[in-house]
């Protein structure tokens, strides 16, 4: 058939179906009919026909493949058992449910039939019901194999993206054959739907992408020409009938389109072979003329189509190199330093930019637009030369340039407003860009035009101020907040001018008062302004001042600090505060560093104390001094009274989270009398200040040693040593706990810090005894209960004894089985029943250890003498049983096979020599076991008498074919030797006198 495409405009078509003869009868009568229901058409998400093929046009990218093929299909009854069962299994349950009737019918028979024929009888009855239920069982293999086709399909992602040996290995899986009319009838359904999902409506034209979306998805499919065919087939029978059933003279021209598009596409998708695949001919009584000419008008639909797309890129591509040229011709001219009258080059070069996009603009609005070519429109440079991020700047330029440009007589018009937005679109630039470079410009044409009223005196002239600034802003179109910012950068500019000696004079008072009133600065901003640069150089100067000290504070000083005052026009409420502050900052600063430097002195001289209750008698003095001294002078500085303390509201967060802690509190006994009372407070007076602390001047862990260190005293009491070596412990009250809460607040340790600390003391006391208590690693109800006292004794929380506990028993635990894993007496079972108990071996055995016992288990699969290698054994379940990475684990197989190879093969040998056979056929077996895991190519042996001789005596001990298959390739024994081998079974090995070397 010849489908060569012509570019000549083709005359006007007959009818396809002008000839057509109403032979429905015939058309029922195929033999190949597909019963598929008709479903409305469908459309394909994400189809793309090559790696540069755009999507298919008609696509909706919402549709998923379950619209196109339908919904999943659920599997229940019969056929959910079946889905479970591989064909192995099946027959033998079938087998055993035949056996066990025959055999109920055979004794129901002759128990209450009381003959062997009432038996037989029996036996028949029931053995022929469960043969019925068998055979129903294997009937219903093909139809679950088809919906397992359909609900993976479904299920896809990507239509286009199928595993097709996935799909060919679904029959497989249920005994069923790839030819199996259910399987087949599932196939030409699924491609069916595919086909007509792609084609477009009748009243639509082909874009160029079905045939290679059909082909990629009939390949990934796996389904034969000649089914696809018939689809095609099926598809275009149904566009026929739908022909018949129309009555109207516009349908049965769609539906003529819609035949010659399936003709059109079914035959590009066939190639040669359509000639014979697609009968079009005998199946609707068409000519070969008549189907030359679907294919031929579809294909010069296509050829125009793509023609116009060509030509509409070819215009958009020549108008942009035509601005491109401008745009480098005003680049030029831009960046020219030796250039004269460079600026208004440029602009005329954009002008004409402009004036061509505003031709080609009026030009597609014409009302004959169709008539012109396609692709003229706006001017766009995306894709050109000036599409990139290295060239946007320099359109930046450009833009600017034509923005101080119409700005250039102080008011911008509504023409160059225009201009400028088209010039924003053909450059690409974004709004904000846009903005920024025009407010950038406009604010500086801004300044300059009030700098001329105001040395003109136009401004101080007009009758309204706000009025004139406002007609400013108009004229320049620019935002007026953003000139009342420039009016208060002036303001704060002036300002900053005339306090540059340091004070302000009558005329720079009424200067100021000059600028302000004629730029309307209000008068809100006007004091912030003051506050902020007048209130910074007083703050200065009685800094200095307070800095002097009490010798250096003279004459001279006090006539700075007022010059300041009167000169910098403070009043006096704003200098009083300004200078309180000040001194009040600076006292606060002068009392907390000599406060901190006494503590640091205790500190240093508990940590250079002899003993530990040393050490806690001079923390104790440092908490007396914090709570007589240090408290009483930050509550003076706060102006507070010294016996009724004030404490501030807490936040709720704080609230919660120190009902969170009061749980530490109850569990842990010594926190729990460190936590203040209402009878210890009367007993020692008010609580200390916590303001003032070391926090900055020591590190976390050093802080927490000193807490520590006066807890262990608050634990232990006072040691005195005494003559003779002998020492008396001196318990102490819970009056040390409260000191020992004032001694957190002045190392600044939070409430959670104090707590880690009590809780690790407790753990380490906990600790002790737990590891003397479970020296064996062996914990019995007796030692439980032990545990559980000491664990009460130190108030330690149950969750955390259980952790100390747990970490113990582990260690012992960890221990025993290393030993047992490298003296060789724990194996890959016993490693699952210790994961069965819950016992982490990741944790407590090393990766090397685990990765010998793993070489050690795969060495005894390949000297086992049976010729056995389960993969998913071996690569799967016994890594993950040890914990190591799978990919490595097969590398070390491999690597052990290699190895062995070589070594069975001799052995082997070895063993024929020595007579023995069964030797001989262990070794041959674990050779067999090496080339699974790593197929070898066929050795090689000095002697090949041997090698025959191997074979002989395997051919008589191991009857499996597979194996012998295998061997012989090894071996590389042919195959009439290896029969002649076979049937010379009696034969007795030679062995040879030497040993030969072997070779691979």
């Amino acid at each position: 058939m010849n489908t060569t495409m012509t570019t000549t405009a083709s005359p006007t078509s007959p009818l396809l179906f002008s000839s057509f003869k109403p032979c429905l009868s015939s058309l029922r009568s195929q033999s190949h009919r597909i019963n598929i229901p008709m479903n409305s058409r469908l459309r394909v998400t994400k189809l793309r026909c090559s790696s540069s093929a755009v999507t298919n046009t008609n696509t909706n990218t919402n549709t998923t493949a379950e619209d196109i093929f339908g919904p999943k299909r659920e599997l229940s009854g019969l056929h959910s058992i079946v889905d479970t069962m591989t064909p192995p299994v099946r027959l033998a349950a079938s087998s055993l449910i035949v056996a066990a009737a025959l055999a109920a019918g055979f004794g129901i028979g002759s128990r209450f039939g009381g003959s062997r024929n009432a038996a037989v009888g029996g036996a028949v009855v029931l053995g022929g019901a469960a043969a019925a239920a068998a055979y129903s069982v294997s009937s219903c293999a093909p139809e679950v194999a088809a919906v397992n086709l359909h609900n993976y399909v479904a299920s896809s992602q990507d239509p286009l993206l199928l595993d097709k040996d996935y799909i060919m290995s679904i029959p497989s899986r249920y005994g069923v054959s790839k030819q199996h009319q259910a399987f087949i009838s599932e196939l030409s359904h699924l491609y069916l739907r595919f086909v007509t999902s792609v084609l477009p409506p009748a009243n639509e034209d082909l874009n160029g992408t079905e045939v290679e979306t059909i082909i990629k998805f009939k390949n990934s499919l796996g389904i034969d020409d000649p089914d696809a065919a018939n689809t095609h087939i099926e598809i275009a029978r149904r566009i026929f009938r739908q022909r018949l059933e129309t009555g109207d003279r516009e349908g049965d021209v769609e539906q003529r389109k819609a035949f010659q598009k399936i003709i059109y596409v079914s035959t590009l998708v066939f190639g040669e072979a359509s000639a014979f695949l697609l009968p079009w001919k005998r199946v609707f009584k068409i000519t070969d003329a008549q189907v030359e000419v679907a294919v031929r008008d579809n294909a010069q639909r296509l050829y125009a189509k793509r023609l116009k797309s060509l030509a509409e890129e070819m215009l958009k591509d020549h108008t942009r190199g035509l601005v491109e040229e401008n745009i480098s011709r005003a680049l030029v001219f831009l960046k020219s330093r030796t250039r004269t009258g460079g600026t208004a080059e440029v602009v005329q070069e954009l002008n004409k930019i402009l004036a061509f996009n505003n031709h080609l603009i009026s030009v597609k609005n014409n009302p004959d637009a169709g008539n012109f070519a396609r692709g003229i429109g706006p001017v766009s440079l995306v894709g050109g030369e000036y599409d990139s991020d290295r060239k946007i700047d320099d359109l930046k330029l450009l833009y600017r340039a034509y923005v101080v440009d119409s700005l250039s007589s102080g008011r911008i018009e509504e023409d160059k407003m225009a201009a400028l937005n088209q010039l924003k679109n053909i450059f690409g630039l974004g709004k904000r860009e846009a903005e920024a470079i025009a407010i950038d410009v406009t604010s500086k044409v801004y300044r300059k035009l009030l700098a001329q009223a105001v040395s003109s005196g136009d401004l101080e002239a007009a009758e309204s101020k706000a009025a004139f600034l406002q007609q400013l802003c108009d004229q320049l179109r620019f935002d007026p907040q953003k000139a009342s910012e420039i009016h208060e950068e002036i303001y704060r500019q002036k300002l900053q001018q005339c306090l540059a000696d340091g004070e302000l004079s009558e005329e720079d008072v009424q200067s100021l008062l000059r600028s302000r009133v004629m730029l309307c600065v209000p008068q809100k901003i006007v004091e912030a302004a003051h506050a902020d640069i007048c209130g910074s150089l007083f703050e200065k100067v009685v800094r200095d001042a307070i800095a002097s000290g009490v010798d250096g504070y003279d004459a001279d000083v006090k006539a700075s600090v007022r010059k300041a005052a009167h000169g910098l026009r403070l009043t006096r409420e704003a200098a009083i505060s300004i200078a309180s502050k000040a001194v009040s900052a600076y006292l606060s600063q002068l009392i907390i560093n000599l406060v901190r430097r006494i503590f640091i002195n205790y500190i240093k001289q508990a940590r250079a104390a002899g003993s530990r209750t040393e050490s806690a008698k001079i923390l104790k003095k440092m908490i007396a001094f914090n709570t007589l001294v240090v408290t009483e002078l930050v509550a003076d500085i706060k102006g507070e009274p010294s016996d009724t303390p004030t404490e501030e509201p807490k936040p709720v967060d704080e609230v919660e989270k120190q009902t969170e802690d009061d749980e530490e509190w109850e569990s842990l006994q010594t926190l729990r009398k460190a936590r203040p009372t209402k009878e210890l407070e009367d007993k020692i007076g008010k609580p200390g200040q916590s303001e003032i602390t070391v926090k900055d001047d020591l590190s976390e862990r050093e802080r927490a040693d000193l807490y520590k260190t006066y807890l262990l005293y608050c634990i232990t009491g006072e040691v005195t040593k005494i003559p003779f070596g002998a020492q008396i412990t001196t318990k102490k009250d819970n009056t040390e706990y409260l000191y020992l809460n004032q001694l957190g607040g002045i190392l600044g340790l939070s409430r959670k810090e104090i707590v880690e600390v009590h809780r690790s003391l407790a753990e380490q006391a906990f600790r002790q005894q737990a590891e003397v208590i479970l020296a064996d690693g062996q914990m019995t109800k007796a030692r439980l209960e032990q545990l559980d006292e000491v664990q009460k004794q130190v108030g330690l929380p149950p969750e955390y004894a259980q952790k100390v506990r747990d970490s113990i028993v582990n260690s012992k635990m960890a221990a025993a089985i290393e030993t047992a894993i490298g003296q060789g007496r724990l194996s890959v079972k016993q490693i699952r029943e210790l994961k069965e108990a819950s016992v982490n071996i990741e944790t407590m055995v090393s990766e090397s250890l685990r990765e010998n016992l793993y070489k050690k288990s795969v060495d005894e699969i390949f000297s086992s003498g049976t010729g056995d290698f389960d993969e998913e054994e071996v690569y799967q379940k016994i890594p993950a049983d040890l914990s190591i990475n799978a990919e490595k684990a097969k590398g070390v197989v491999h690597e052990l096979a290699r190895s062995r190879l070589a070594n069975s093969l001799v052995q082997a040998v070895a063993l024929l020599r020595q007579r023995n056979s069964q030797g001989v056929v262990s070794a041959l077996n674990d050779l067999l076991a090496c080339d699974k895991a790593v197929s070898a190519e066929p050795l090689s042996w000095d002697m090949p008498d041997e090698l025959a001789d191997l074979y002989a005596i395997y051919v008589k001990k191991e009857a499996a074919p597979e194996k012998l298959s295998r061997l012989q390739h090894l071996l590389g024994i042919s195959d009439s030797a290896a029969a002649a081998l076979k049937e010379m079974g009696d034969r007795e090995p030679s062995v040879g006198a030497e040993a030969e070397e072997f070779v691979f």
